[in-house]
């Protein structure tokens, strides 16, 4: 099916050099024509495949476009590269789409004195490079996974993967959710999937170098949300499997060495999208959205479903344990949770501040969709743990909806002030962007996000205009300067011209006027998480 490990080829630096090796020919050309006939007989061809018109639409890649317009200026502090993932399909799919599914592509401005350089380029995963190979989409898809259909889509990558059709030797990831940087690389991630490292070279381009799999130690999938404490530079990861151990929690060392794997017990697969820590533990996250293939074929539900009836569970486990022994679950009303922002510890209490959902439905980004938010509340929250008296409570920060929570990552682990994050009006577009002041309470009585409060900012994009997550860079890296001492930087799309861009504005004053604008002149798609790659991280990975 595949290579051992010890035959993979490998860079100076370790990397496994992506060589899939997929079979052309009859059998693949028999299983296509199979799939063809399941698709005529089961998939409705008018099923609308919203995440792929409009702003949702992929665009090719674009090579380094250097001296874009700048309106404004861009402070030397955002000396660097940014850049954002999001999913991209290079090949129309078969029959149906989650937005979820695509190629990972990475949009990045390289910021130099004032200048900037705008670049994408798709992560070049295995999966990608087998269907440049075909000609066309192959793997299977989210978008199909319900139903009897799903079943039959299911059968169609076992037998290709049976067949030798696939060489999954690589893993079979889109690299299209997030971005880290840990001992000197840029990592492109998808949680079913291992890290891919990025180069980012001189211009701003950007180059997939290979696979990380820590010199073999990794061999499960790996979170697309790791934590890297800014005191100690480790790093923190888990990744959730369909099988037994259904959660891996990893420690990875300040020099890149992946610590022994520690199962964590849950009962059931379950999707954990993100995780936390603080500076003596870690937080995970059972929260009852199921991976359940039988429903879905018996209910004709979406793969993943949501139960209602249970409870969440938090579990907080001293972050150098060898075992899961110690941990302590904590239990609280049901729900789920896409993206914490940060989590500390107050006295005997871990605190967790995190953006809370009811009643998650995935099939939301699935296909159709409704223009606007209905039964969907995600809202931030802060949830405490005793862990010497095993209580736990909850505390509603805001109204609805915000997500993709970001803070100034000097302080993450640590008690901070200021979380930094999106306004959504349908589930994936971004009309503004909030900031949150967690010393101020919130005020009650309101029905949508506005000025006061803990709410001390709001920049708001503007009448056909979106955004996406927006990070924040300090003025001054470190802790000793204020905390909000910074700039929010972020990719924007108007739809009423059909233009994209760049906005740069002010943390601390939250100034509707931006502190720059940098006018594209290609389209950015909306897309997931954002990184930036500081001047002193470009001139460490150079050496990759």
């Amino acid at each position: 099916m595949g290579l051992k490990d010890e035959d993979l080829e490998r860079t100076h630096g370790g990397l496994v050099v992506v060589k899939p090796k997929p079979q052309k020919g009859l059998t693949s050309k028999a299983i296509d024509w199979l799939e063809w006939a399941f698709v005529k007989m089961m998939h409705d061809p008018k099923q609308p495949l919203h995440y792929l018109s409009g702003n949702f639409a992929p665009v090719d890649e674009t090579p380094p476009l250097a001296d874009l317009p700048v309106k404004g200026h861009l402070p030397e502090c955002l000396n660097g590269e940014f850049v954002r993932v999001g999913p991209n399909p290079k090949f129309a799919p078969v029959a149906g789409y989650h937005w979820f599914d695509g190629d990972g592509m990475i949009h990045g401005m390289r910021i130099k004195n004032g200048k900037a350089t705008y670049v994408s380029r798709f992560v070049k995963t295995s999966r990608l490079k087998q269907e440049e190979v075909f000609g066309g989409s192959k793997f299977m898809k989210i978008g199909d996974l319900k139903g009897f259909f799903g079943l039959a889509m299911v059968n169609m990558q076992l037998l290709r993967t049976k067949l030798k059709v696939f060489d999954l030797s690589y893993g079979q990831g889109t690299a299209n959710t997030a971005l880290v940087y840990h001992h000197g690389k840029l990592l492109a991630l998808s949680e079913a999937d291992k890290p891919y490292a990025i180069k980012v070279l001189e211009d701003g381009d950007l180059q997939t170098v290979g696979l990380l799999d820590y010199d073999k130690r990794l061999s499960h999938s790996f979170t697309a949300h790791p934590k890297v404490d800014p005191v100690t530079g480790e790093m923190f990861t888990f990744g959730y499997s369909h099988t037994p151990p259904y959660v891996t929690y990893r420690v990875i060392s300040k020099e890149g060495v992946m610590e022994d794997p520690v199962p964590i017990t849950v009962s059931e697969p379950i999707m954990m999208h993100d995780f936390a820590i603080t500076e003596n533990y870690a937080i995970f996250m059972d929260l009852p959205l199921y991976f359940r293939p039988k429903e879905m074929v018996k209910e004709k539900k979406f793969i993943f479903s949501f139960d209602p009836t249970k409870k969440a569970r938090f579990g907080v486990l001293p972050r150098y344990a060898k075992n899961e022994l110690l941990i302590r679950w904590f239990e609280l009303p049901n729900c789920f949770i896409f993206h914490n922002a940060n989590a500390w510890e107050e006295g005997d209490e871990v605190v967790l501040i995190t953006c809370r959902l009811q009643n998650p439905d995935l099939d939301m980004v699935n296909g159709g969709v409704k223009e606007k938010l209905e039964n969907f509340t995600n809202e931030l929250y802060e949830m405490r743990f005793n862990v010497k008296n095993g209580m736990a409570s909850q505390k509603k920060l805001s109204v609805s909806a915000v997500d993709f929570p970001r803070v100034n990552e000097s302080y993450t682990g640590r008690k901070q002030r200021y979380v930094y994050g999106t306004i959504l009006d349908s589930i994936a577009k971004v009309t503004g962007i909030v900031k949150f002041d967690l010393h101020a309470e919130p005020e009650t009585g309101k029905e949508k996000l506005e000025v006061g409060g803990n709410v001390s900012g709001i920049f708001d994009l503007g009448p056909g205009r979106f955004g996406s997550e927006a990070v924040f860079v300090p003025r001054e890296p470190g802790t000793t300067s204020e905390e909000d001492d910074g700039y929010l930087i972020f990719f924007a799309h108007d739809e009423n011209t059909g233009k994209s861009a760049v906005n740069v504005i002010d943390a601390k004053t939250m100034s509707p006027d931006p502190v720059a604008t940098v006018e594209l002149p290609k389209r950015v798609p909306y897309g997931f998480h954002a990184f930036f790659v500081s001047e002193e991280q470009l001139q460490e990975q150079a050496k990759l």
